[in-house]
């Protein structure tokens, strides 16, 4: 019993109600159309019968006055499947015809009148009939009609099939609606139970999909996707709570070491003096981590987003690889910008800091190889373009690269190959560029440079009137 009120409160049982109330109210109408229309026909077909008969009858009566017209009243009421008929004098008494009962008043008024009546040898009730009065001369009154009974009859079976085929439509209708919230209510269930495992806790688990393409596959795609990208965010955070719990261990043992030890040693100020800038340099590097990992979780989470402008791209890989041109030089190596007018929506803030980052690492772990034509220094190449209807912002080095099967793995938080953990670093640049390209819902792409690597930052073009 509970399973079946569980199934009559489903919305598709009630879907299925109200889609059956609508097709019984239209086939009403349909029905009643029908009846009203084939009604109206019939009346005209009897009032022009009338209208001949009448016709008739007045030229009877014209060529051989009451006597003709009484005579030939009477020949035809004995016909078979006659007429109605009835004359009267100016006192209403009658003189001849088949109907022996009619309504006061009917006589009085000349014209086309639906009235009741009894006939000759009729024991039942009056029947209904569609007459015409019509007034001759000498206050003779001559009435003309015919009987009712097959509109009668039509109506009859129309108002049968109307209740026949709100019965049978009410018995499928129900029977449908029963089947269809049966079949919705099987799939919402298995969406519910799916729902609720993944609420205990089995976050690899999945909503069933039917295959049908219905709203309900959308939905449950749609929610798969949703959980696919919580379940990428919690494993984030709990990659993010693990190397934060490995990486940063070492340099707050350093820092607490380096302050342990200037307090113990009995040195001299000098001393003290290189132990404190030790651990300044030291809790700068842990404030660049934080600063770094706030900024991946403010990309992410989309905050960037309300300070989003249309700006040029080549405008600012020009301004950021001049920025860096001076420490290139320092490290042996020249920036070469290749940079077109380039228009993007988005923050200019996180996308040149993504650039930063890029240019950063391009500097720490590009400059293994020597660009003959740059007479001995090593060439990072920072570019801006246009391609269709993204923009994209690489730099290039010709260092050693990163293998195919690492680039993915790179641009999670705190990665760090074997080669390159030996110089300094957090592992973070690659992460704040990802989600810098994600917020702006473009793409990190890491390339070969042939030698080296290309990393380039594709963004959506910003639109024309945006």
């Amino acid at each position: 019993m509970t399973a079946l009120v569980k199934l009559f409160r489903t919305t598709a049982f009630k879907l299925a109600l109200l889609y059956l109330v609508i097709v019984a109210l239209g086939a009403a109408s349909v029905l009643g159309v029908v009846g009203w229309t084939i009604g109206g026909l019939f009346d005209q077909q009897i009032a022009q019968t009338v209208e001949v008969e009448i016709t008739g009858l007045t030229e009877q009566y014209a060529q051989g006055g009451i006597r003709q017209l009484v005579e030939s009243v009477e020949r035809r009421s004995r016909q078979p499947g006659s007429s109605l008929y009835l004359v009267t004098n100016f006192a209403g008494q009658s003189l001849s015809g088949n109907i022996t009962a009619l309504p006061g008043q009917v006589l009085a008024r000349e014209g086309v009148v639906e009235t009741s009546y009894k006939r000759q040898g009729d024991i039942e009730a009056s029947h209904r009939a569609l007459a015409r009065v019509f007034v001759l001369s000498g206050g003779f009154r001559l009435l003309v009609g015919r009987d009712l009974a097959e509109r009668e009859a039509f109506r009859a079976i129309l108002r049968s099939a109307f209740v026949s085929s709100l019965l049978a439509l009410t018995a499928i209708g129900t029977l449908g609606g029963l089947y269809v919230a049966r079949k919705v209510l099987r799939r919402v269930d298995a969406l519910s139970d799916s729902a609720a495992s993944i609420m205990q806790g089995d976050m690899a688990r999945r909503l069933p999909l039917a295959g049908t393409g219905d709203e309900l596959d959308r939905l449950a795609q749609n929610l798969n996707a949703m959980l696919e990208r919580i379940d990428g965010l919690m494993t984030g955070l709990q990659q993010v709570s693990d190397n934060i719990a490995h990486d940063l261990k070492t340099p707050l043992t350093r820092l607490r070491n380096g302050a342990e030890q200037a307090l113990r040693a009995t040195a001299s100020p000098q001393d003290h003096q290189a132990a404190l800038e030790k651990i300044i340099e030291e809790s700068d590097s842990l404030i660049r981590v934080f600063n770094a990992l706030l900024m991946i979780a403010r990309a992410e989470a989309g905050s960037g987003r309300d300070g989003m402008a249309d700006f040029d791209a080549g405008e600012v890989a020009r301004e950021i690889a001049e920025l860096y041109e001076p420490v290139a030089e320092e490290g042996g190596a020249r920036v070469v910008v290749a940079a077109q007018a380039a228009l993007l929506h988005g923050s200019r803030e996180l996308i040149g800091q993504a650039l930063a980052n890029l240019l950063d690492n391009a500097l720490k772990y590009g400059l293994a190889t020597q660009d003959a034509q740059g007479q001995g220094m090593a060439t990072i190449e920072v570019t801006a373009k246009r391609t269709g209807g993204m923009v994209e912002i690489g730099v290039g080095d010709h260092g050693s690269g990163i293998a195919p099967g690492d680039r993915a793995r790179v641009q999670e938080r705190f990665v760090r190959l074997e080669t390159s953990r030996s110089r300094p670093g957090s592992g973070l640049g690659l992460s704040l560029a990802a989600a810098v390209a994600r917020l702006h819902g473009g793409s990190l792409r890491l390339e070969d440079n042939a030698p080296g690597l290309r990393v380039v930052l594709a963004l959506p073009a910003a639109m024309a009137g945006t």
